[in-house]
This record gives structure tokens, sequence and C-alpha cells, in this order.
């Protein structure tokens, strides 16, 4: 019998049948689309590839995407819900404190739950990180999980290994990062105009950093294997944790899945990103991420 729950928001962007197959406890966020004055408004639950790649589509045809983060009442709402059914302990994730304040809403949920469920205790793990990073962390947490390890041990074990997620994020088209402010509008129009793709990271805050400037998707392909040269991947259990995710790009991602094959000799797993973290990359994009035997701040270091 586990001796907690596995729960985690929809940033993580692990498809619904992974994380009905590993019992994962999973609440969604929620996202608007608006277009010509009218708006849509949908949750962040897709459980078909075709509602991903239907996203981006319609993000390239104009519509707009507002994203909101999780609120205390969605958190209260999911924490009774398992308390209900009976979990004791549980191991939360949500998006990284560097992008949004949604730590500071959970422990405040998790606090009340206690004042009301006595036994009900939350462990609330900052991922530092957000889409396919978080979601190598919820994967961690359900094989301790099920390798009869506590919520408490868990815990601690991966906010030791959030910092060996390593993540290299390459977005197709500046637009997106100009609207989140990681940009100017200048540097977007030069740099789109000169096929410019930028690379990003999480830094060791768990903020969105832009580490340089790449002229094509080859050029930055080619940065990600220095990464992966530098800051290898981690055998846990005899499994490696890497991921290749795009926002409708798979022509793009099974190019740098195929070139980090040949370079290192391990086969990524491919998949595409949720809508919440994907607003803000915008369509096009490809990334890898991974868990490496080096931290972030030694592979920066090494790098940059």
């Amino acid at each position: 019998m586990a001796l907690f729950a596995v729960s985690t928001d929809s940033t993580c962007d692990l498809k619904h049948d992974y994380v009905q197959e590993r019992g994962i406890w999973f609440v969604p966020l929620t996202f608007t689309m608006e277009k010509d004055g009218a708006i849509e408004e949908y949750f962040d639950n897709f459980t078909k590839d075709e509602e991903y790649v239907n996203f981006y589509e319609k993000v390239s045809e104009g519509y707009f995407p507002r994203t909101a983060k999780l609120n205390y009442d969605a958190h209260m709402r999911h924490f009774i819900k398992l308390a209900e059914a009976g979990v004791k302990e549980v191991v939360h994730f949500m998006i990284s404190s560097g992008l949004a304040n949604t730590i500071t809403i959970t422990q405040q949920a998790a606090a009340d739950m206690k004042a009301k469920y006595p036994d009900f205790n939350v462990y609330a793990v900052d991922p530092l990180s957000a889409t396919v990073g978080q979601g190598l962390l919820v994967t961690l947490a359900a094989d301790c999980r099920d390798k009869g390890m506590t919520a408490k041990e868990t815990y601690d074990y991966l906010m030791e290994m959030r910092h060996h997620v390593q993540h290299s994020v390459i977005p197709n088209d500046l637009f997106y990062l100009k609207k989140g402010g990681r940009v100017s509008a200048m540097s977007a129009a030069f740099g789109t105009m000169l096929n410019i793709k930028p690379m990003l990271s999480f830094d060791t805050e768990g903020k969105l950093k832009v580490l340089e400037k790449c002229k094509g998707m080859k050029k930055a392909f080619s940065r990600v294997i220095d990464h992966l040269n530098v800051a290898p991947v981690e055998k846990i259990d005899e499994k490696t944790f890497i991921v290749v995710v795009h926002t409708n790009n798979e022509k793009g991602a099974a190019e740098l899945a195929a070139l980090v094959e040949e370079r290192i000799g391990i086969k990524p797993e491919i998949t595409i990103m949720g809508p919440v973290i994907g607003s803000h990359v915008g369509p096009g994009s490809v990334s890898c991420c991974w868990v490496s035997t080096k931290t972030r701040k030694e592979l920066i270091d090494a790098l940059y």
C-alpha cells in the first residue's frame, strides 16, 4: 500500500493516460482564447493529441491565449477531495515560484486544510521549473511512492533533485517572449528578421532566463548537445529521464531527438507542450529537458 499520494497541477504537461496509469492526482488550470472580442474559456485537461494541435493552430491563426494561476479555492477543492478519499499525506507540485507565486497559495491552502483535517499533510514541492521539467519530478515522485518511500523521504529527495533538472528551451518566434517581457520589441523584430533563436533555461531560482541567441534552429540544436555533454543524463534505477517537447513542431522535435540519440546514445521521449506554458513560448518551439548528473549552476558556470 502506498504511503502517500502524488499530486500536481497541469503545468507539469503530463498526458492524461499517463496520469491515470500512474495514479497521480491532477488539478487543471484554466486559460482563455480571444479573437475579435470573443473569449472562450478552457480547462488545461486535454485528453487527445488533436486538442493540443488545435490549440496551437488557433494561436497561429491569431487567437490570443491568456492563462491564470491556480487560485486558493481551486487548491482547497482539490485537497478536500484528497482528504475525503482517505489520503493522509500528499506530495504536491505546482509551477515554479520563479514564474508565479502559486507555491504561496498552495502553502496557505495546506495550512487551512490542516485546521479542518488534522491528519492531512501536504509536502509542497516548488519544482523551480515547469512543463516537462516539472513532469519529470512528478514521475520521480511516483517512482519513490511505488518503491515504498515515505512522503518526507520523497520530498527531501526531490528538493535536491530539482536542481538537476536541466532545460534547453528554444522558442521559434521572439514575439511571444516580447509579450512576456523577456525581450524588447526592437530585439523581437530584428531577431525574427534574422532568424535568431534564443536559448532559454531555468536558473537556480526557477526563473526563465535567456542564455544565448543562436542563428537558426540547427545551431540551437547543436548547443543542446553541448549542454548534454557538460551535464550528462543521469541513470536512476536503470532508467534515464530525457524529453524533447514541442509546440506543434513534430518535425523539429524528431530532428532534435534523432541528433540527441546519435550524439549521446539515448533516445528521448517526444511529447507536445500543454497550453498554459505553451501560451508563453508560442507555436513552433522545440525544447529538451533531462535529469542530469550536474546541477544547473554547474552547467551554467561551465558554459556561460
